[in-house]
């Protein structure tokens, strides 16, 4: 049985259809990235499981327990957030915290521990991104990519069953992406279950178990990275992959 089972899964924003009964098995331990072009509903799919949109249909389960997505049931949209957490591209931290404080305050408010236990969680992994030596630094005063790492400390101290990974390095000037994308990497490496949406494809070569090309909100394919870029069967992933290397070997373009 799979650790996550997404079945029918449908989004519209006015008369645009932006996921069309989308189905997705994901297995424990596994990194899956979602690739396709803009606007065909790769950050959709993953702000409809965190219930940030809400759909037209579609319904996730998570062990035995299978969740409606279009429920306006609190107690049972309060039950299927605490499956996942998400790290987003803007960061979302609050400004008027440090950066301990802000891994705190979803183990004080969500997970109801003592702050002598929080603070021991949050400390443990803000370590784990390398952040240990600026706990008390605000946002204001740390850079994108640590921000960001922050930001991914405070996802797993809530100890989520599928982390979510909307573009977290989009917002990043060049120079800050690949410190995050090492502190991916670890945190794929230690055996989270992890759903990815990125342009970064020489990142999802090396982290991603399998690869999900999103075409006019179908899955048009699934595969490893080997089936995906050495052999892709879609005529239109095709397509999206010669695009995307035209862009790698262009000079105005930075990965």
């Amino acid at each position: 049985m799979s650790l996550v089972e997404i079945r029918g899964l449908s989004k519209k924003f006015g008369n645009n259809v932006v996921l069309d009964g989308v189905d997705l098995d994901i297995e424990k331990g596994e990194v899956v990235a979602v690739i396709g072009p803009s606007g065909t509903g790769k950050s959709t799919l993953l702000r409809c499981l965190n219930l940030l949109e809400r759909p037209e249909a579609g319904t996730v389960k998570f062990g035995d327990k299978t969740y409606s997505l279009t429920s306006r049931n609190k107690k049972e949209n309060l039950a299927l957030r605490q499956h996942t957490e998400m790290v987003f591209q803007q960061f979302n931290l609050f400004k008027n915290r440090d950066a301990l404080s802000n891994v705190m305050e979803g183990l004080t408010v969500v997970k109801k521990l003592s702050k002598e236990e929080a603070r021991e969680k949050a400390l443990e992994e803000l370590r784990k991104v390398g952040m240990e030596d600026r706990l008390y630094h605000y946002p204001q005063h740390l850079s994108g990519g640590q921000q960001q790492r922050v930001a991914i400390a405070r996802a797993l101290a809530l100890e989520p069953e599928l982390l979510l990974m909307d573009e977290p390095t989009s917002a990043l000037d060049p120079e800050l992406v690949n410190e995050v994308l090492l502190t991916i990497r670890k945190v794929a490496s230690e055996g989270n279950t992890i759903l990815l949406v990125t342009h970064e494809m020489s990142f999802v070569k090396q982290v991603a178990n399998r690869i999900i090309f999103l075409e006019n909100g179908k899955v048009v394919a699934d595969g490893t990275p080997k089936q995906i870029f050495e052999n892709p069967e879609s005529e239109r992933l095709q397509i999206f992959l010669q695009n995307i290397n035209m862009l790698e070997s262009s000079d105005n373009y930075v990965i």
